[in-house]
């Protein structure tokens, strides 16, 4: 009965927020950035179908350091980068910037940043590189400064290093032009924060773009939500039918985290409102041998999912097909699938989760949504389209 009072208490709240009245409106001169994340290879990529219309940015990833400086590992990348350049002759509006690093390209930002020659070297290479190929900004996703991430090199002194890059940083992009951005990528947890001095960062950077994504994946022992809204306590998980999930079993991983708990982190520890863009991901993460207690929530799994994961993939092959049933947890304010018989249960972002967001981001006056990644997209009303959407309605516009 709990658990079919909790379903419907959740359309409601879906429908009162997504037709609330004019706490979160928007104006065309206090807009949302919808920021895109864009990984492509040369050959497998299609401008003309990118919604281009509906993004104020488009991050082309990724560079890296490599020997000091930033480059394309791939040159090819730069065919589709010059490419992508073109298309704002179309779209006058839209900022095209340059991402570097990456979970698998951060290896190169602690050798680089720890010394004066290096950063300067790096700075000079970023500048050449803007230059040359016409950008609007730069975002820095090293993943992370302090933490060794996917095994990279990493030293306690990354924190002061990180900030004082980003000022070189700061100042190379000023020397080209005043409107050039300058952002960098965050993990979705206070750890990360614990390895940077946010205050100081946030005086020379124009946004801070917050993962709240991968916040739980198939490498965890229990099943939970990858890219949640909701702000979730272990007492929340604890009251839900056939608890399962055993604080002493999960140690650090017994935190539960979401974007309202890393935003709220944020706002107290010195970066403003509207510098902050939330998260959402073009993806979903699963576990297999999952038992069926809660459709399949916070239970001990077998193992990771290795399925298809994108949206566009989700949603034509699993989303109430094959088995799969989608469920709505109205605390975490996310979507989930589960499969009884296979016993798989997938995390991902949907139409309306995504929609609360946006709206979420325009209520707490943040700079906008952001999202990894764009060619992840269904073709046809997509989360692009949702998120417009709901941008649309906010502004008044329809």
């Amino acid at each position: 009965m709990k658990s079919i009072l909790s379903a419907i208490s959740g359309l409601c709240l879906v429908s009162f927020l997504l037709s609330c009245g004019p706490k979160g409106s928007l104006s065309k001169e206090n807009d949302l950035q919808v920021m895109a994340y864009y990984y492509v290879g040369w050959k497998n990529y299609d401008l003309e179908k990118l919604p281009l219309e509906k993004l104020t940015h488009i991050i082309y990833s990724f560079t890296e350091v490599i020997d000091d400086e930033m480059k394309f590992k791939n040159d090819s990348s730069g065919i589709v980068l010059r490419s992508l350049v073109e298309k704002r002759k179309e779209h006058p509006d839209l900022k095209v910037m340059i991402a570097c690093g990456g979970w698998g390209g951060s290896g190169g930002f602690s050798d680089m940043a720890k010394a004066p020659e290096t950063r300067k070297k790096f700075v000079e290479s970023v500048v050449r590189f803007i230059n040359e190929y016409e950008l609007d900004g730069l975002d820095i996703d090293w993943e992370y400064p302090g933490l060794k991430g996917i095994g990279n090199p990493y030293l306690p002194e990354d924190k002061e290093n990180f900030t004082t890059l980003m000022k070189e940083l700061r100042q190379g992009l000023d020397r080209i032009g005043e409107d050039q951005l300058l952002t960098f990528a965050a993990a979705g947890w206070e750890r990360f924060f614990h390895h940077i001095e946010l205050p100081k960062v946030m005086k020379v950077v124009d946004y801070i773009n917050i993962m709240s994504y991968d916040l739980a994946g198939g490498g965890n022992p229990y099943t939970a939500h990858h890219t949640n809204l909701g702000w979730v306590t272990m007492e929340d998980i604890a009251e839900t039918p056939a608890y399962e999930m055993k604080i002493r079993d999960l140690g650090d991983s017994a935190e539960v985290y979401s974007a309202e708990k890393i935003i709220a982190y944020c706002m107290e520890n010195g970066a403003r409102p509207e510098q902050i863009v939330i998260g959402a991901a073009f993806y979903g993460k699963g576990w297999v041998g999952v038992p069926p207690m809660n459709n399949g929530l916070y239970q001990k799994a077998a193992g990771a999912w290795t399925g298809s994961g994108s949206y566009a993939a989700i949603r034509e092959n699993f989303e109430n097909k094959g088995g799969f049933i989608r469920h709505w947890d109205p605390v975490a304010k996310a979507p989930f699938l589960y499969h009884p018989a296979d016993s798989i249960f997938i995390s991902y972002e949907d139409t309306v989760s995504i929609k609360l967001k946006t709206r979420y981001a325009a209520d707490t006056g943040l700079g906008g949504i952001m999202f990894w990644q764009l060619g992840s997209d269904a073709p046809d009303d997509g989360l692009v389209d949702a998120i417009y959407e709901a941008k649309m309605k906010m502004s008044n516009l329809e």
